[in-house]
């Protein structure tokens, strides 16, 4: 028997409108020749940079000339190279992103797709990383838009796992799995029974331009009910008994703001991005809304 035919996570239409945009990072790294964002390191390239002094052994043909007949002194051109920076991006599966409707765990999914493909149009390659508790079994793909199909396989036949979030267990292991430096986007609701923020600083410590992505449901802000509750966490399976009135609800809305936050002025400090993203805001609009005014994307 057939499997059934999955409706795909970013329609055609979305596509197109796509595929003007650019993934973006302030940062120099330094890594292979042939990325799109401008750099700070000197070599071979299009744009000038800068002079230098000639040295023995240097390629004549960046001699400036023009410059030697004025000046009877020899000088290096220098120019801005455009490094290929590697995009990882943090998916979050673990068992919290499984509420809301839609679930967090598919807005999340069409969100990586999306990004994914704006990154591929440009030749960037992108690193999907699946994560709850652990790192997870990952994808690369690069080299075109010809590899989005496989990369919205891999994102669609995704399953999410039973269990929670670790934030400092997957970045100690994202660190050692990835050793160079690069562009790193994290779609997650950061909701962590320890402590995210942390972990988040050690990637950015170890020098990852940090993109933050926070998918959220209504109730994970403003939770829908009242009176006495009986509440399960999500990922912990823990209960909790509560009488839930007007002040209550106020609070917990003041204290998820505040760690949105939070996590917001993390990305900031460390010259990084973040946008908050509702599951019931449509995809294109979170693309050209707030990850596009975050400049993440332009």
């Amino acid at each position: 028997m057939s499997k059934t035919k999955q409706e795909p996570l970013v329609d055609r239409l979305l596509l197109e409108k796509l595929e003007r945009l650019t993934l973006r990072w302030q940062k120099s790294f330094p890594g292979l020749i042939g990325g799109h964002n401008p750099s700070r390191f000197a070599g071979s390239g299009m744009e000038f940079l800068d002079h230098r002094n000639f040295h023995a052994g240097d390629d004549l043909r960046a001699v400036n000339w023009r410059a030697f007949m004025r000046l009877d002194k020899l000088f290096l051109k220098m120019f801005q190279i455009e490094p290929r920076v590697p995009v990882r991006l943090l998916l979050d599966v673990s068992k919290s992103m499984t509420t809301g409707t839609p679930s967090k765990f598919l807005y999340a999914r069409r969100l990586a797709a999306a990004m994914s493909f704006v990154g591929l149009v440009k030749h960037d390659t992108i690193a999907i990383q699946p994560f709850s508790g652990e790192l997870h079994d990952s994808f690369t793909a690069g080299g075109g838009r010809h590899r989005f199909m496989p990369t919205a396989d891999f994102l669609s036949e995704l399953e999410p796992a039973d269990r929670a979030s670790d934030f400092m267990a997957v970045s100690k292991a994202f660190i050692g799995k990835y050793v160079q430096r690069g562009l790193l986007i994290v779609v997650s609701d950061f909701l962590d029974d320890q402590d995210s923020l942390k972990p988040l600083q050690y990637l950015a410590d170890f020098g990852h331009e940090l993109q933050l992505v926070q998918v959220y449901a209504p109730e994970d802000r403003t939770p829908p009910w009242k009176g006495e509750l009986d509440l399960e966490d999500a990922e912990t399976g823990q209960h909790l008994e509560l009488s839930f009135d007007e002040d209550a609800l106020a609070q917990y809305t003041a204290a998820f703001d505040a760690y949105t936050e939070s996590i917001q002025r993390l990305a900031m400090r460390n010259n990084g991005r973040f946008s908050s993203i509702p599951t019931t805001m449509p995809v294109e609009e979170a693309i050209f809304g707030p990850i596009v005014a975050s400049k993440g994307i332009a």
